[in-house]
C-alpha cells in the first residue's frame, strides 16, 4: 500500500484522443499523481484512417513505461489506480479484471453498455474494497459550477421546471454513424447524454417517471439516435418539477442553449458551454491562470422578484411585475478538479464525488428512455 501522501501512480488502458484531449491535461496539473504506464499494444501505432504513424505513448511519455497488454500492466504492483478509455463495449470487462487485481479504477462515460453491466461492476468494486468512479468531468465545468451554485442558494425559489441541453450545429462527428439499426450503448444518448443526465442526477437527485423521444437526423433512417429528448418527473421529491434533457442535432446558433431553469422566485438562463477545450486548441497552456474562466459576454442572464447580483438592474415585465436581472460571473471551469477531488478520496481526505452508482441509475433513465419512445408510454423509474 502506498504511504497516505505518495503521489498516486496511474495506469492508462489504451492512448487515444480522449486521453490526451481530457485526462492527461487535467492530471498534469495534480502532483498527487504520477503517469506511470500505458497500456498500449504497439509501440508505434499506424493510424488505420491515414495510414500514417499514429500518436505513441513511448514518443510522448519516455519516462513511463509501455505494456503490450492489459495483463502485464496489472501485475505491476506499483500501479495503484487505473483509467480505463477505451471503446464502451470493454468498459465492464476490463473495470472487472482491475478491479480483482486490486486496482482502484477510473472509467470513461458512459460506464458501460447497460445498467446490467453496470450492476455486475459495482459488485466488483464492492467485493475487492477498491475505488471505483466515473469520468463525469462536465460536473467541473464553469457552466454547470455556476448553474449548481444558483440552483442550491435558492435564489430562485421552488423550482419548476428546467432544461439541461448539449445542442449542436450539424456536428460532423455526430454524423458518423451509418448503421439503420441500434446496439445498446450507441448514439447520442449514451454519449454526450451522459453528461446531460448525470447532471440533472446532480441537481434534482432521482425522477420518478421518464418519457423519452430519440431521432436521427443526419440524412438516415435508423435507430441509433443523434437526436434526443428526456422528460423527467419528480412526484415524490418535487411534484412542481419537470426536467428536460437533451441534444438536438440540427440547431443553428453561434452558441448553443444549455440550461434554462425556472423557479417561483427567478430564473437563469445561459448559452455557450465551459471554455476550457476552446482555449486549449487556441494555444493556451496548461497552468495558464486563465484556463476555465469565462469572458463577461457568455455569462448567463440571472432574473429574480427581488435583488440578488450587483449587476442585476430593474426592468419592467408586462403581466407579471418589476423584474431584476443581469449577468451571473461564471464560476471557474477545471477538469483537473475532478482529479483532485479523487485524490482526496484514494487518501481518505474527502468523499468520492462521482459515485458509480449514480451513473449506473443515469444508464438505467437512458434505457428507460429508449423503451418509452418505442412502446409510446411514460415509464417508472425502476
Amino acid at each position: 500500500m502506498s504511504a497516505p501522501d505518495s503521489p498516486i501512480k496511474v495506469a492508462f488502458v489504451g492512448y487515444g484522443y480522449t486521453h490526451r484531449t481530457f485526462h492527461l491535461p487535467a492530471i498534469l496539473l495534480c502532483p498527487e499523481f504520477i503517469v506511470h504506464a500505458f497500456v498500449q499494444r504497439k509501440e508505434f501505432p499506424i493510424d488505420k484512417r491515414t495510414g500514417l504513424p499514429g500518436p505513441s505513448c513511448v514518443d510522448d511519455y519516455p519516462n513511463a513505461k509501455r505494456y503490450a497488454s492489459m495483463e502485464a500492466m496489472l501485475k505491476d504492483d506499483e500501479v495503484e489506480l487505473v483509467v480505463v478509455v477505451v471503446a464502451g463495449e470493454s468498459h465492464a470487462e476490463l473495470c472487472i479484471q482491475a478491479l480483482e487485481a486490486g486496482k482502484n479504477v477510473i472509467v470513461e462515460k458512459p460506464f458501460c453498455m447497460s445498467s446490467a453491466e453496470a450492476d455486475k461492476v459495482l459488485a466488483a468494486a464492492e467485493k475487492s474494497g477498491k475505488l471505483l468512479s466515473v469520468f463525469q468531468s462536465r460536473r467541473y465545468d464553469s457552466c454547470f459550477r455556476t448553474v449548481n451554485k444558483i440552483v442550491k442558494s435558492g435564489v430562485l425559489g421552488t423550482i419548476t421546471s428546467a432544461q439541461i441541453r448539449y445542442d449542436l450545429n450539424n456536428a460532423a462527428w455526430a454524423r458518423t454513424s451509418t448503421d439503420p439499426g441500434y446496439t445498446p450503448g450507441q448514439g447520442i444518448m449514451f454519449g454526450i447524454g451522459s453528461h446531460s443526465i448525470d447532471q440533472a442526477l446532480e441537481l434534482f437527485g432521482l425522477p420518478s417517471h421518464i418519457t423519452g423521444f430519440y431521432r436521427a437526423l443526419r440524412g438516415i433512417e435508423s435507430k441509433t439516435d443523434d437526436t434526443f429528448m428526456i422528460v423527467m418527473r419528480y412526484d415524490h421529491t418535487h411534484p412542481e418539477l419537470q426536467v428536460i434533457v437533451g441534444t438536438e442535432l440540427v440547431s443553428v446558433l453561434p452558441r448553443q442553449l444549455r440550461y434554462f431553469v425556472r423557479g417561483r422566485e427567478g430564473s437563469y438562463v445561459k448559452f455557450g458551454e465551459d471554455p476550457q477545450e476552446e482555449q486549449r486548441s487556441n494555444g493556451m497552456k496548461l497552468g495558464d491562470e486563465r484556463l476555465g474562466v469565462e469572458e463577461e459576454d457568455r455569462w448567463g442572464l440571472l432574473s429574480t422578484k427581488t435583488k440578488v447580483n450587483e449587476n442585476q438592474v430593474l426592468e419592467k415585465e408586462l403581466w407579471g411585475g418589476d423584474v431584476w436581472t443581469g449577468k451571473v460571473e461564471s464560476e471557474t471551469g477545471s477538469g483537473a478538479d475532478y482529479y483532485r477531488d479523487l485524490a482526496k478520496a484514494l487518501r481518505g481526505k474527502g468523499p468520492l464525488v462521482v459515485d458509480p452508482k449514480q451513473s449506473r441509475d443515469g444508464l438505467r433513465i437512458m434505457e428507460l428512455a429508449r423503451e418509452s419512445y418505442d412502446t409510446d408510454r411514460t415509464l417508472e423509474f425502476d
